[in-house]
């Protein structure tokens, strides 16, 4: 019998790079950012649907302030199947508590992937057939499987894995061992790791059968598991904030990799539009703008009634949305979140909801 196959979407962060477009009460997995006209936690529900084998096995995991957001985006989601956190704790709380509903409800068999909603996807093929190869290897081994993305330059915004021995090779897929993660490296060293052509950038997706991830849970992450069991959604307070790389995959021996090579982009600030749209005269343009003499710059104007001039820029983030306009740097979008917290200090809460 074939083990049931549970997809879980994280959607609960608040995608604060791409502020003033991404608010508290629409943060950037509710945005069409890559021209599909649909937001980015549909496509991903919708490129888990065909995995999942309908939406009874989708299951998303979100914070109390966008629970009903993702009902009005994901009508045919079964409400049951909506986690709400009371307080984010990051990955490794949601991975812990999801793994526990998944076990309740589908067995500790399941085989359970969790999956980033805010991700960009190309080849949705090639993501299908790496995504069984997984969940092959997980049904038949004590694994956790992450995916690692081959690298096309040497980024030092994603945190990479690198690949110990071979396992096995499963639809011409070859499966590694994982030898360490390693932390967001700066340039040089990023080349490095390209390099030896034994490293991928950490994806953030994780399959694997919840009762093996319950048991290393348990081992190694037991302040997180054991007030989850004992109180469930009540526990959330007290929780650790961690992420599940931290608390979980750079300690288990039981972490492989699969080296995908698809289109992927972790939307992770403004950057992205870069290379999710056609630039015209080498800028990126969304709505209504004049340039003169502005090269290289992302510009993004969703108020219709309004025009962005610009004159003489060169690499610059330019963003018009509602009560809010960010001017940046390309190479500082980075900062963005800094820059926030001096608003948050300020407490004015209008230019965050």
């Amino acid at each position: 019998m074939k083990n049931t196959f549970v997809t879980v979407i994280l959607a609960g962060g608040k995608g604060e790079r791409f502020w003033p477009l991404s608010r508290l009460q629409n943060p950037k997995q509710f945005l069409s950012l890559d021209g599909s006209g649909k937001s980015l936690l549909e496509n991903t529900a919708n490129r888990l649907l065909n995995l999942a084998n309908g939406w009874e096995n989708i299951v998303v995991i979100t914070s109390e302030l966008l629970a009903e957001a993702v009902k009005q985006l994901l009508p045919l989601l079964p409400s049951d199947n909506i986690l709400v956190e009371p307080v984010g704790k990051d990955t490794a709380a949601a991975v812990a508590w999801a793994s526990l509903y998944i076990k309740a409800h589908y067995g500790e068999n399941a085989i359970a992937g969790f999956f980033p909603a805010d991700h960009y996807i190309g080849n949705q093929e090639e993501f299908e057939k790496i995504i069984n190869t997984a969940i092959n290897f997980a049904t038949k081994n004590d694994a956790i499987v992450t995916l690692g993305i081959k690298p096309d330059y040497p980024s030092t915004g994603y945190g990479y894995i690198e690949q110990g021995k071979s396992k096995t090779e499963i639809n011409e897929l070859p499966i590694y061992k994982v030898s360490r993660f390693a932390e967001k490296p700066d340039e040089e060293t990023a080349k490095k790791f390209i390099a030896t052509g034994k490293y991928s950038w950490n994806s953030g997706m994780f399959i694997f059968q919840v009762g093996v991830v319950l048991k290393e849970l348990a081992n190694y992450a037991p302040q997180i598991l054991q007030p989850l069991q004992e109180k469930g959604q009540l526990a959330y307070q007290e929780l650790e904030k961690i992420s599940i790389d931290y608390a979980l995959m750079e300690k288990t021996a039981l972490a492989y990799v699969i080296p995908a090579d698809f289109d992927w982009d972790d939307l992770g600030d403004w950057n992205a539009l870069e290379r999710l749209l056609t630039a015209e005269n080498n800028n990126v343009v969304i709505g209504n703008h004049i340039g003169e003499d502005t090269k290289n710059s992302i510009i993004y104007n969703n108020q219709e009634e309004e025009v962005i001039m610009t004159i003489g820029l060169e690499n610059v983030v330019i963003v018009r949305d509602g009560n809010a306009t960010l001017v940046v740097n390309k190479h500082k979008t980075q900062d963005i979140k800094k820059a926030l917290k001096i608003l948050q200090e300020r407490k004015d809460s209008q230019f965050f909801l």
